[in-house]
């Protein structure tokens, strides 16, 4: 059976494969090593109603409209003019020698994105042949990447060139920069979908015959200043999160190892009926679910439809993942707490491998116990 023949049945004969966009792509990279993930979006399942099917319904990625429309206004507000407060952002705020700047928006009303991609393709392939003094703001650029063989197309806020003789991704965000300083998980989140688009600019530069090392690993991130609507822009390195993406893109483009390993038979398909509603019991998904291997640690919950479900598993299996990822790297073998547990009091006898482990949490227990009798 080839490959796509077996995604299709992992995700349901007859059931359309959900597409994919940024924050998917770069959802994929916050668990690299979670299989149940990289196979579910490989066969283009819907997490969402997968884990809703399951009774853990999802509860990540869901704006309130008054959030969407601030940022929609604030993008609007950033663009303005042909991008004229875009222009004086990158002029004052980070120092970028730019005398002047025309503005392209290559944005239409034409559904075939393959013909969006190749008019951007020719326009930006065309700015990096031009002298170095040239300076162009593309609005609604389409890109696109390769995602387990399916092509994805990509629309970032912004690109500008030439920028110290480099493309520069432009994220236009409405969370607030507050004194220099923003919210850590907003600027990785930002930070993780941005790379999504350098490497997908990158390819677009490289299928058109130019150097891909033209776009600048830094993204400009745009947000609010403190707690007005005025904005600000500052340089985010991306250069981590490009390896990361690279490494998990790589691991799905090999889906066929992923694919080998996992039980006959397995399928994500809900059955649904005439009204599209599951016919499929909670307890046969769920049992389907749990026959692919998971990687569930506590930042899956603001990346993953499913992290409710694998966290309910974790729980029930005591696992130490449940703790997070540094526990988790701590403990080395120990996979679940009742076992810490017995081992730092003694109750269990270690095997040879998990000698140290055992050293070290009987230390921790000792610690604690003295700090506690002290306390009482």
């Amino acid at each position: 059976m080839s490959t796509q023949l077996r995604l299709d049945a992992i995700r349901g004969n007859g059931v359309i494969a959900k597409p994919h966009n940024a924050r998917t792509i770069a959802a994929l990279t916050r668990n690299p090593g979670c299989t149940r993930r990289a196979v579910m979006d490989a066969a283009g399942v819907d997490k969402d109603r997968t884990a809703a099917a399951t009774g853990h319904p999802a509860s990540i990625g869901k704006l309130s409209p008054l959030a969407v429309a601030r940022g929609k206004g604030f993008e609007a507000r950033v663009k303005s003019q042909g991008g004229a407060e875009l222009l004086r952002l990158l002029r004052e705020n980070l120092g970028l020698p730019i005398p002047q700047a025309h503005y392209l928006d290559l944005g239409d009303d034409d559904p075939v994105l393959g013909g969006r991609y190749l008019r951007s393709r020719s326009a930006l392939a065309a700015s990096a042949e031009s002298g170095p003094d040239a300076g162009t703001l593309f609005d609604h650029p389409m890109l696109r990447l390769q995602i387990a063989g399916v092509w994805v197309y990509l629309e970032p806020d912004m690109v500008a060139f030439r920028l110290q003789d480099r493309f520069y991704i432009i994220e236009i965000k409405s969370f607030a920069i507050v004194d220099g300083v923003a919210d850590p998980g907003d600027v990785t989140r930002a930070a993780i979908q941005s790379s999504v688009y350098v490497l997908a600019l990158r390819n677009l530069l490289a299928d058109s015959g130019h150097d891909p090392n033209l776009v600048a690993d830094q993204v400009i991130l745009v947000c609010p200043k403190d707690f007005s609507n005025q904005p600000t822009a500052h340089f985010v390195d991306v250069r981590k999160q490009l390896t990361v993406l690279r490494r998990q893109l790589a691991r799905m483009a090999d889906i066929d190892r992923l694919l080998d390993a996992l039980p006959d038979g397995v399928t994500f398909d809900l059955a649904p009926d005439a009204h599209g509603l599951p016919t499929r019991s909670a307890a046969d998904l769920a049992r389907a679910l749990r026959s692919v291997e998971a990687r569930y640690a506590p930042e899956c919950l603001s990346a993953c439809e499913l992290a409710l479900f694998c966290r309910h598993d974790a729980h029930d299996a005591h696992s130490s993942a449940a703790l997070g990822r540094t526990v988790r790297e701590e403990l080395g073998g120990v996979d679940c707490t009742t076992t810490a547990v017995a081992l730092a009091t003694g109750a269990l006898v270690p095997t040879h491998d998990l000698v140290q482990a055992a050293e070290t949490l009987k230390a921790a227990h000792a610690l604690r116990t003295s700090i506690l009798g002290d306390l009482a």
